[in-house]
């Protein structure tokens, strides 16, 4: 379905960069990780949904195919804060056409980190290189990112803060390509209703990020029914790794 991953030789990059390790990650056990990257889609939609799961050494994998166009997976990596973090966590889903046109960054993110050959800010530079060659394309119509996982382990803002959380903020993504909060009228502090988001446009330059999003969270009652029916989920998660615990005001910093 996606033919290229082109990491594979880039003019300029170091093989073993420093020799660090940082870029190693721990696999999440099989079913907890397939449960976590599932729990991102409506249940109606999870039965036929593709599944991806992270081979630590070589990057995703389709775990199990589906039928019905969408896919999910757990994100550990973003590119556009540079940096090779073991603590990140994020269930994000897409329709047919984000699995066309934004899942192959996490991917080739994925597949390049794995490899243990690229600096995570040789990573960036490649990716920001690709997205100005037309490599990466925005989505080519309007379509629907589910993140509606009990919990997720995110950076909560702009691509100077490196502060991650663990929160409960299950949400629905809209793809909002290269525009501003002015063009749609929502506030940039706005904690109520609509929000934009674009990393991409934040490293890239205004109007210059393909793959943004108009972000509107779940009300207070699909959140409260996604939680009691993912408490057991939570559990394993915590039982796993302590960070995915979440603080009783709704957030977890982390260092």
């Amino acid at each position: 379905m996606f033919p290229f991953i082109m990491f594979i030789a880039i003019p300029g990059f170091a093989q073993n960069p420093g020799g660090s390790s940082d870029w190693k990650l721990e696999t999440i056990p099989v079913n907890l990780e397939t449960e976590f990257a599932l729990s991102a889609l409506p249940a109606h939609l999870r039965k036929d949904a593709t599944v991806y799961l992270l081979d630590t050494e070589k990057g995703y994998y389709i775990a199990r195919q589906g039928s019905n166009g969408f896919i999910c997976f757990v994100a550990r990596t973003e590119w556009e804060w540079a940096e090779f973090r073991k603590d990140l966590a994020t269930p994000i889903s897409y329709d047919a056409e984000g699995a066309k046109t934004i899942f192959p960054v996490y991917q080739d993110v994925a597949a390049m980190r794995a490899s243990g050959k690229f600096t995570a800010l040789q990573i960036k530079d490649s990716i920001i290189n690709r997205i100005n060659k037309g490599i990466y394309k925005a989505p080519s119509r309007p379509g629907i990112s589910y993140m509606l996982a009990p919990i997720m382990r995110v950076y909560p803002a702009m691509p100077d803060n490196k502060n991650i959380v663990t929160m409960s903020m299950p949400h629905y993504m809209f793809y909002a390509p290269y525009i501003t909060n002015t063009d749609v009228g929502i506030k940039p502090d706005a904690h109520q209703g609509p929000m934009l988001v674009n990393p991409d446009q934040w490293v890239l330059g205004e109007r210059k990020g393909p793959h943004g999003y108009i972000i509107l969270p779940a009300d207070e009652a699909e959140k409260a029914k996604i939680m009691d029916e993912s408490k057991e989920l939570v559990k394993r998660l915590v039982a796993y790794k302590a960070y995915f615990k979440v603080n009783p005001g709704g957030m977890h910093h982390g260092n």
